[in-house]
């Protein structure tokens, strides 16, 4: 997913973080398309509505997301955007080590919000943006994958390729680019159509809360670690402070028995 992320952000210099989204979504929505091939049941009814209100709720978090990297290192935009899932977390549990979660991942993000805010407000706010989106994705890709499955991800993505269409406005230059071309549309192979696969079929299997928090805190050490060697981002002694506490509260959840 970062690897993506990475490339996107060379990306931002020829095209528009707006414009690479769109990219992404097409790409994306190509490749399931093709692999999945949904039934016309897919395409009607309750299913079509939930998978295409889940497409477009990941085609926001992604834009939010583009446009704070734009502004913000991936890794510190990773740490934020984290307060969503952490906030789901511990508003559906409420136990004690819940809580001291959200307070640890709340700090992290003011530490790193105070950093970053005199020098891009603008890339918090998205970042945050994308954060309360993240915390819907989750909300409605646990439905999707039990109620609809790996069909609802090519059909919902394909609703928001179609819908962020406005957004191709700007993609002028990949056209006139078979590398830029080549790239926008591998971003959504990598950054959209495998990781988000894997979320479904993890979400469809009762994966213990704790082992699954573990492995969460691991995303912004990589995208931290991708941001250093890939990108030359090097976080700040507050920054990386900030991301510790991050990673901290997302591995802290109470366990719960297999």
């Amino acid at each position: 997913m970062y690897l993506g992320a990475a490339i996107a952000v060379r990306l931002f210099a020829e095209v528009s973080p707006a414009a690479v989204t769109w990219l992404r979504q097409l790409g994306a929505a190509l490749v399931l398309l093709a692999w999945r091939r949904p039934p016309r049941t897919a395409w009607r009814g309750r299913a079509f509505w939930l998978a295409a209100t889940f497409g477009l709720v990941t085609a926001g978090m992604n834009l939010a997301f583009y446009e704070s990297i734009a502004r913000l290192p991936l890794g510190t935009a990773v740490a934020l955007e984290f307060a969503g899932p952490v906030a789901v977390a511990a508003v559906s549990s409420r136990t004690r080590r819940d809580v001291a979660a959200l307070v640890l991942v709340a700090c992290g993000v003011l530490l790193i919000a105070d950093v970053r805010w005199s020098g891009s407000p603008l890339g918090v706010v998205f970042a945050l943006s994308a954060a309360a989106l993240w915390a819907a994705y989750i909300l409605l890709g646990k439905r999707v994958a039990v109620g609809v499955g790996l069909d609802g991800l090519a059909v919902g993505f394909a609703v928001a390729t179609v819908a962020l269409s406005p957004l191709a406005l700007g993609t002028g230059p990949a056209w006139a680019s078979p590398r830029l071309l080549l790239l926008g549309i591998g971003v959504g192979v990598l950054a959209t159509a495998i990781p988000y696969a894997l979320d479904q079929v993890v979400l469809r299997r009762d994966v213990n809360r704790a082992t699954f928090a573990v492995l969460l805190a691991l995303l912004p050490v990589t995208a931290t670690l991708t941001g250093v060697v890939l990108l030359a981002q090097t976080p700040t002694l507050p920054e990386a402070i900030g991301i510790l506490a991050v990673v901290t509260g997302i591995a802290l959840p109470t366990p719960e028995p297999r």
